[in-house]
């Protein structure tokens, strides 16, 4: 179920005295693959504050899958389309830092997404890089060691979330 913004804000700040913490809030990102010559590529973007390699994710908006969110930004960020898994691959948390400067904590789930269209122009083309990696690579690459476990776990089996 899907709150509105009053009511999130009353309840962040309920928990927030009652733990000492902001609560997690809860993206979703697409985990971009294909079958290469080589074996499981995927692909990563950069983030545009820091250019560090990320999976392409967002929040999901009022009464949308968390699938279809993830497939969305996917298109958005990467200009990506193809079958997402309904299927979660597993989940990480990271800090986000707020236009603020405030950090708090992010859960995202993470979607399988295997490609089968790559747009040459998709709405953040400006903003960002993408590029095509192996599964070990990319798991290399990232910086939280919870998205790099759940690449390389994929990496090794993507058939087992086909969608």
């Amino acid at each position: 179920m899907m709150i509105g913004d009053t009511a999130r804000s009353y309840f962040a700040e309920k928990i927030k005295l009652l733990l000492g913490t902001e609560p997690c809030r809860i993206q979703v990102a697409a985990l971009p693959w294909r079958k290469g010559p080589n074996g499981v590529e995927i692909m990563l973007i950069t983030s545009r504050d820091t250019g560090r390699w990320i999976l392409p994710k967002g929040w999901p908006e009022k009464d949308e899958q968390l699938c279809e969110a993830a497939l969305r930004e996917a298109g958005e960020e990467a200009g990506l389309r193809g079958a997402v898994c309904k299927k979660e691959a597993g989940r990480y948390h990271y800090a986000k830092l707020s236009r603020t400067g405030e950090e708090f904590p992010c859960e995202v789930i993470v979607f399988p997404l295997e490609v089968d269209r790559v747009a040459d122009k998709w709405k953040e083309r400006r903003e960002r890089e993408r590029k095509w990696m192996s599964a070990a690579e990319a798991s290399q690459i990232v910086r939280e060691p919870a998205l790099s476990e759940l690449i390389a776990v994929f990496g090794a089996n993507p058939r087992k979330y086909a969608a």
